[in-house]
């Protein structure tokens, strides 16, 4: 494949278009990202909002590789930047990434190819420009376009807020002001204007695709707690077909659902950061291969994986934000098939929210009562000997030790606190990559290599569930703490280790100065608290709303193209989600004989099953199940609704099994009402005469 040069003319939407079929293999670009490429080309500050699965990288590649110089990528996330290039080299394109992965002499190496024009793409983590000269360093490379990616990350009103991208207007400025393109998949108006603000960005081509992805149907279910969620978990995957992702929210969670699904006989698996190297993939592998029906993960879960054919996503437990919500809630679907969206809502989710909310924005009394305590406790140096958990005793009231650690964090990112180490040199260290991963990725890496085979020879076996070494013990070549340290830190950043300083205290700057006088924004601090509380108050509107729920979403992210009605949400379908105890197996009733039991609920709502029934199907009722599941299918799809608004699987089993000749006896039928007789009856009793062996009920 020719190499990729930039053309000798001012490069036009038609070499971005010839670029995209011979590249990329795309004959058309989607809808927006053909504005968002002119408009660079145009040499127009952009401003990308395309949702979750929209193609929002092609808008800053495709142009990348047309124009002059070099494209500086800026990418929170580790995983999808190495992703993102591993992804581009794979078709023969010249990009790289710079970050904490790399030791200094490969992020060396890296620069100068791209000093020499042999990369277009180079990603950097925001992070990189806090030190050294970087910016500088690539400004006399000559930086023709400047994307900056996750740019929620960028305000402290989106729901991913990171300081490090605040210098971003800055770096801008050091690359020598080149055009920029800012990309996001959520963010409301307010977001919007934040962004471009921040990155100084003059009367920006807006893209706006919009928020609505119309085949996704959305629901909420009401339960009082977790025995209800497991319940209803439980529903809704047996009502559901195809590949689920099951959020929850810690990985205490994470496990205990899995467990609950597996008690289901639903094959499921785990999924969050704890897993080590070889456990992790082998999870991960069992869902994109459908090896397993469910994944059950933190939030974790999804970020670079591209699975085009997940049917259904369960919220659990309720996100704190519309922005968490829908960006997870959009990985179903993405091959533009009809899928289900479930949130599990029980109010108590809301005080989880509150509470970390509360620990990662304290309020000022807290952090004043905090540091008078230090003051007083502290020797004539400033230093104190006890951490977090003690002075959350010796505080007035009931305050957790999460609050105090919050407070610490405000005056130690104030410079009136610094942690300090007894000894530098020592760590605790935990070994997370499996042997055959470490000789296949740190060959290369001779540094690396040897300090995790001395740290073996120190631990043994014990480096695999953790211990504490110290660094200046292990041979001189490796140079003792401030050698090996280093290393250590790039290794976890690949999750090669889990490394963490061992032993330690505090100390105040200065224990004499007033609290008054230090620089602690305290307006940012509670404006920060009070933005998630926005958003949290607005996830859950969304769970209590009785209108449209895609409405209420798009007009929440600003879209235009918000109805007041659809026809893929639970209120809109008119479909009431209850919980409903399970019963003991009962034998099936007689047509027209026993009671049907009510609802717990009661009220007047429809009428639930009769007692569960042992429906005891032959090949033959399995093989008309199956073309009856078909049929619905084909009907749902068409009116892009659920599977069970048309019949739920129940009513298909005694379909099957009871085999009825004629509409009449087909709305004896629990399920089968009136208006779904008269809408869906014909064409299921020809289903029905077609099977074999058709006995008359």
């Amino acid at each position: 494949m020719p190499p990729v040069t930039a053309s000798a003319h001012a490069p036009t939407l038609d070499d971005a278009r010839a670029l995209l079929r011979a590249r990329f293999g795309y004959p058309e670009f989607r809808a927006g990202q053909e504005r968002a490429v002119q408009a660079v080309l145009e040499g127009r500050d952009t401003l990308v909002i395309l949702p979750t699965g929209g193609g929002k990288s092609l808008c800053f590649q495709v142009p990348a590789l047309v124009l002059p110089g070099l494209t500086v990528v800026v990418s929170p996330l580790i995983s999808l930047m190495k992703d993102q290039v591993d992804a581009l080299t794979a078709r023969g394109l010249p990009a790289a990434f710079v970050n904490s992965t790399l030791t200094s002499a490969q992020a060396n190496e890296r620069f100068q190819r791209a000093a020499r024009g042999e990369l277009k793409l180079l990603y950097v983590a925001p992070e990189r420009f806090d030190f050294g000269n970087t910016a500088e360093r690539l400004r006399d490379m000559g930086v023709s376009l400047l994307a900056v990616d996750e740019a929620h990350c960028i305000s402290e009103w989106g729901h991913d807020f990171r300081p490090s991208y605040l210098r971003m207007r800055r770096v801008r400025a050091a690359l020598g002001d080149p055009v920029t393109i800012a990309l996001t998949a959520t963010a409301t108006p307010e977001v919007r204007r934040d962004i471009a603000a921040q990155l100084d960005l003059r009367d920006p081509e807006t893209v706006i695709t919009g928020f609505d992805r119309q085949n996704l149907h959305y629901h909420v279910v009401p339960v009082k707690g977790d025995r209800e969620k497991d319940q209803a978990l439980a529903d809704v995957l047996a009502r559901n077909d195809g590949q689920a992702v099951v959020y929850a929210s810690t990985r205490k969670a994470v496990e205990r659902v899995t467990e609950v699904l597996g008690r289901a006989r639903i094959p499921a698996v785990a999924y969050h950061a704890g897993l080590d190297d070889a456990h992790r993939h082998e999870v991960q592998d069992a869902f994109m291969h459908e090896q397993v029906r469910a994944i059950v993960a933190t939030n974790a879960f999804g970020m670079g994986i591209d699975k085009p054919n997940v049917r259904l996503v369960v919220h659990h437990a309720m996100p704190g934000s519309l922005e968490a919500y829908y960006q997870e809630a959009g990985r179903a679907g993405r091959d533009g098939l009809p899928s289900e969206v479930f949130l599990l809502h029980s109010f108590p989710d809301r005080f989880t929210h509150e509470f970390f909310i509360k620990g990662a924005y304290p309020e000022r009394k807290l952090v004043e009562q905090v540091h008078e305590r230090l003051r007083r406790d502290a020797d004539r140096t400033g230093l104190v000997d006890y951490g977090a958990e003690e002075l959350a005793v010796a505080l007035p009231g009931k305050v957790s030790a999460r609050e105090v650690e919050s407070a610490l964090r405000v005056l130690a990112q104030a410079e009136v606190l610094r942690s300090e180490s007894e000894s530098p040199s020592r760590v605790f260290v935990r070994l997370l990559a499996t042997p055959e991963r470490i000789k296949r990725e740190l060959g290369g890496d001779p540094m690396s290599l040897e300090l995790l085979r001395a740290l073996w020879r120190v631990a043994g076996k014990q480096l695999e569930t953790g211990a504490v070494v110290d660094l200046d013990t292990l041979p001189p070549g490796l140079g003792g703490g401030p050698g090996a340290l280093p290393v250590l830190e790039a290794l976890q950043g690949r999750q090669f280790v889990v490394v963490e300083r061992a032993g330690g205290g505090m100390r105040l700057a200065d224990p004499r100065r007033p609290l008054a006088d230090a620089p602690v924004d305290w307006h940012a601090l509670e404006r920060r608290r009070r933005a998630e509380l926005s958003k949290l108050d607005a996830m859950q509107r969304y769970a209590y709303h009785t209108g449209c729920r895609r409405h209420f979403v798009l007009r929440y992210f600003g879209d235009p193209a918000a109805g007041n009605a659809c026809s893929g949400c639970d209120n809109c379908l008119g479909v009431k989600h209850e919980v409903v105890a399970p019963a003991l197996p009962t034998a099936v009733p007689k047509p027209g004989g026993g009671r049907s039991r009510s609802r717990a609920s009661g009220g007047g709502r429809e009428s639930a099953p009769a007692p569960a029934q042992d429906l005891v199907m032959g090949p033959e009722d399995a093989a008309l199940f199956g073309a009856l599941k078909a049929l619905r299918g084909e009907l749902a799809r068409a009116e892009q609704v659920p599977a069970y608004v048309v019949f739920p699987d129940r009513t298909l089993a005694e379909l099957a099994v009871r085999r009825p000749r004629t509409l009449a006896a087909m709305g004896e039928v629990r399920g089968v009402g009136p208006a779904k007789l008269e809408k869906y009856g014909p064409r299921f009793l020809a289903a029905l005469r077609n099977g074999e062996g058709t006995e008359a009920a």
